[in-house]
């Protein structure tokens, strides 16, 4: 049975994108068929991380929206970044979103039928045979977000030790338990090294009531990379790939 896995964030600079990127490349990496949706597509980013360059991008997520062509043509086969780190199964696919100005204002001016949308997400699977399929979430609160949270079998909530992520999240969270979400996750992404790690996993568990898999540490190694690869088939023994590694394997289980 495949399964649909939303990574949402209240707010934006939580490194939503860059865990969806490394997680869904775990996934795939064991063996499994894995897509990727970018439909934060007021800002989009993902693309960045597989390497792909906006004149390799022939067809876009805006594309199928607007009826140009089926999604199953968006979809760029971008398992050559595993190299010989997956098997034989292993295939990852990325549906990315436009970075014209003018599809991005296009957008924000006119919308796009969700409907339309969540009939791609399974178009995708079907056609693609995909065991995963990840969606990187535009960030915050709107009427495309919801649908798609209620699509999804997981929801990985990404938030920081921050004030304002804290209040965000506990908003987010309640939207998600009201809809119904089959399982709820959280990750805390950007955590200073002197962190007591598992106190803070203790105190997000109790305010949230919602299990906590991961705990990413802040890293000048992420930063030096610059979003110039993906992080967890460069630094395999690196804490943070060790942390990606652990919140694969909860949304294998």
């Amino acid at each position: 049975m495949s399964k649909i896995i939303s990574i949402h964030s209240y707010r934006g600079g939580t490194g939503k994108s860059n865990s969806t990127a490394n997680i869904a490349t775990a996934v795939a990496r064991k063996g499994n068929r894995v897509g990727i949706v970018d439909s934060d597509i007021q800002s989009p980013g993902i693309h960045i991380l597989f390497g792909l360059k906006e004149g390799q991008v022939k067809r876009t997520l805006n594309d199928f929206l607007w009826g140009r062509c089926a999604i199953v043509d968006t979809a760029h086969d971008v398992t050559s970044v595993l190299k010989d780190q997956g098997n034989s199964r292993s295939s990852l696919y990325l549906v990315p979103s436009s970075v014209k100005l003018n599809d991005i204002s296009r957008v924000i001016r006119e919308r796009f039928d969700v409907e339309v949308l969540i009939k791609g997400f399974k178009e995708l699977i079907k056609n693609l045979k995909l065991d995963y399929l990840f969606i990187d979430t535009h960030p915050g609160l709107n009427q495309e977000t919801l649908i798609s949270l209620t699509t999804s079998d997981i929801v990985l909530l990404v938030l920081r030790p921050d004030q304002q992520d804290f209040q965000g999240t506990a908003v987010t969270v309640d939207v998600a338990r009201r809809l119904r979400v089959p399982k709820l996750l959280l990750l805390i992404n950007k955590v200073l090294k002197d962190y007591d790690f598992k106190d803070l996993q203790q105190q997000v568990e109790q305010t949230y009531q919602t299990p906590v898999v991961g705990i990413i540490p802040e890293s000048e190694d992420l930063l030096r990379l610059a979003s110039n690869g993906i992080f967890y088939l460069q630094y395999p023994n690196h804490p943070i790939s060790q942390a990606i590694e652990k919140v694969a394997k909860q949304i294998m289980a």
